[in-house]
């Protein structure tokens, strides 16, 4: 059983950064790929980046060069860190990791808020 811990999120101003953590507890090489999905209430959950176990990454076009996934196998840690924040990047942030046999796994959430 895997379970993820997201912490980091919090109020920024427009321009400012903030770093997202996920602590996974178990093995995370048994998840080959995590990543970071968002929500804004009542929308649709969308992937902003994921992360291969080799440390591959994809990411969303709408956050290209403003974040950065990361993943420490050590530390069971995967960051997201996110750089010029703007208010339509306000969500909540969900960690995920998916198994080898195909489960999904599912942190709470962080919520993040852009706003003066």
């Amino acid at each position: 059983q895997v379970q993820l811990v997201e912490s980091g999120g919090g109020l920024v101003q427009p321009g400012g950064s903030l770093r997202l953590s996920c602590a996974a507890s178990g093995r995370m090489f048994s998840l080959p790929v995590m990543g970071w999905y968002r929500q804004v209430p009542g929308e649709q959950l969308e992937l902003v980046a994921s992360i291969t176990s080799g440390g591959s990454a994809n990411y969303t076009n709408s956050i290209k060069g403003r974040f950065t996934i990361s993943r420490d196998a050590p530390e069971n840690t995967i960051y997201l860190q996110m750089n010029s924040l703007k208010p339509e990047d306000t969500a909540v942030y969900y960690c995920s990791g998916n198994s080898w046999g195909g489960t999904v796994y599912w942190g709470k959430g962080t919520l993040v808020t852009v706003s003066t």
